[in-house]
């Protein structure tokens, strides 16, 4: 894969399937830019998910990775700013269509509600498959 800039951002939910995630786009060549948090203690998932949001739409990183309990806040507020698409998934089936159908430049899942295999699968997937 080409070196491309991709944001990551989590609350304190998401910390820890962040930082496996983190892992694995710096293993596949991707730059990262990490926005936080950067710890397990609690902070509003929407402060991270408006900073994750600006970079993508203001064109700092083309895409980004949103991790919090559930998924739904950090899809709900990043879906806000003009120019995002994120799409909360919980299998590799739907980070296909987000990105096949929807065009989505920002993945969001939730990390109380999918394994850590499942999510560096969807990923994956989220990253090779083209808008069709």
């Amino acid at each position: 894969m080409s070196l491309e800039k991709i944001a990551i951002a989590a609350d304190h939910a998401g910390y820890d399937l962040k930082c496996t995630l983190k892992q694995r786009l710096v293993e596949q060549g991707f730059d990262i830019v990490d926005l936080g948090t950067d710890n397990t203690k609690p902070v509003d998932y929407p402060d991270f998910a408006g900073i994750l949001a600006q970079a993508v739409s203001g064109g700092r990183t083309a895409r980004g990775v949103l991790l919090c309990g559930s998924g739904i806040g950090m899809s709900i507020a990043a879906n806000r700013f003009a120019g995002v698409r994120a799409a909360l998934v919980h299998d590799e089936e739907a980070a296909r269509q987000a990105r096949q159908h929807n065009d989505a430049n920002v993945l969001v899942m939730g990390a109380r509600k999918i394994k850590p295999s499942v999510a560096e699968d969807c990923l994956d997937v989220f990253l090779t498959t083209p808008f069709e």
